[in-house]
């Protein structure tokens, strides 16, 4: 192997580890010790110390005042915010999701399908009290969400199967922790055209979703979540005319992505 080539495969793996390093910090909230760093990412020690160190000085990772305990940093904020704000997927989709939140009085999400995972792109907050919300950047299980499910109906089952354990794990008491059960929902999905997550990824929150068809398999999707106290046989209803009438709007405005 030639010494360029050695070069550009040491750069390649240090880039690797700094993707997965500021993926650990994303998905783990708040502050960490180097020896928990360590036992996560599994890198050796020193060179994960430097990296660190490098990290801290662009912006990307911040300690706290000991200078012993990592976290991400603002940088990956201007990033995440730049991401959204660049999106022409969810640019076309605001007036839609401020209509859907009039319309229905409930709050409002837009989601992607990242992996096995929906990620939360932007939220429309309920007029109502409504406590926990769900903040944009946020990453949940596609399998326990009504966005997610939504998103993975549009797949068919063999490509659901490739994506997913066989055991599929538990948000609450409700959620569907079979796959095959799952997919035995997902063709209702795609029978009624709309996916319910009824309390499978929160207590007390039924949540309503709807794919928006402007690529295939869909890689968006909008939902509405409303409490069980507050959830009668009409309001419901309205809430799936609502959705059907956002989906329609939002394959028209994203007819060109």
């Amino acid at each position: 192997m030639a010494a360029g080539d050695a070069a550009g495969g040491a750069q390649v793996k240090s880039a690797v580890r700094t993707v997965e390093l500021l993926e650990f910090f994303a998905g783990r909230p708040g502050m960490h010790t180097l020896a928990d760093v360590q036992a996560a990412v599994g890198y050796p020690k020193s060179s994960l110390y430097m990296l660190l160190r490098t990290l801290v000085e662009l912006g990307w990772v911040e300690t706290d005042a000991t200078g012993t305990r990592y976290g991400i940093g603002v940088r990956a904020l201007l990033v995440g915010t730049s991401y959204i704000d660049g999106d022409e997927a969810v640019a076309a989709a605001r007036p839609t999701l401020d209509r859907l939140s009039d319309d229905t009085s409930e709050t409002i999400h837009l989601a992607r399908l990242d992996g096995t995972n929906v990620v939360y792109l932007a939220t429309r907050q309920s007029q109502h009290y409504l406590r926990p919300f769900t903040r944009v950047g946020r990453r949940l299980p596609a399998h326990s969400t009504s966005l997610g499910k939504a998103l993975l109906a549009t797949c068919t089952d063999d490509q659901v199967r490739a994506m997913l354990p066989e055991r599929l794990e538990p948000l609450t008491e409700h959620t569907v922790t079979d796959r095959e059960q799952l997919i035995r929902d997902l063709r209702a999905v795609r029978e009624r055209g709309y996916a319910v997550d009824r309390e499978e990824n929160t207590l007390g929150l039924s949540c309503f979703g709807i794919a928006i068809p402007y690529r295939t398999p869909a890689r968006d999707a909008i939902s509405c979540s409303v409490p069980v106290a507050r959830l009668t046989p009409g309001h419901e209803q309205l809430i799936r005319d609502a959705l059907f009438d956002a989906r329609d709007r939002l394959s028209l405005a994203t007819r060109h992505l």
